[in-house]
């Protein structure tokens, strides 16, 4: 019985770390972690920035719905230049790859960066990059909430993060 018990935990743990491999790139994220104090068990330096990425993600996504809305294709590839950086120095890898993808189309280029889309195709796609994105960006949240044991949300709807 100890065995099964065993491997049921041990399944709960590789669970874990397959959830948190999907969400984050373990090593970036690792690495914010290492410039956390070694005194401090609250991890206080990543939190804040974290908290900092989470509310600049929020904004950004809300600007690029107003971008995608005013059919702004430049905006829309700044917007996703920026934010894959910064998904990327955190280790949110998903939203990181979205935003990539709406840098190349907001350029009319494919999602993969070679060739190229017109400027119709191209918004379709980054509305459909948007709306996983900002999925992402819940599961991040929520993640991210969990790992330092904080309600990122402070309240507010993570759902959406456009609002």
């Amino acid at each position: 019985m100890s065995n099964n018990s065993e491997r049921d935990h041990s399944d709960s743990e590789d669970d874990e770390d397959d959830l948190s491999n999907e969400i984050l790139d373990l090593d970036a994220f690792n690495q914010l972690l290492s410039m956390d104090d070694d005194t401090d068990e609250d991890y206080e330096f990543s939190r804040e920035i974290v908290q900092s990425y989470l509310e600049q993600a929020k904004s950004t996504f809300a600007d690029m719905d107003q971008a995608l809305g005013a059919k702004d294709l430049s905006k829309l590839s700044s917007l996703g230049h920026f934010l894959k950086g910064s998904s990327a120095t955190i280790g949110v890898k998903k939203v990181q790859e979205c935003c990539k993808h709406i840098q190349f189309l907001g350029k009319l280029h494919n999602m993969d960066g070679q060739g190229s889309v017109d400027e119709d195709e191209a918004l379709k796609l980054i509305a459909k990059e948007l709306r996983i994105g900002k999925e992402e960006y819940v599961k991040a949240n929520e993640f991210l909430g969990f790992f330092y044991e904080t309600d990122f949300t402070d309240g507010d709807d993570a759902k959406d993060p456009s609002d």
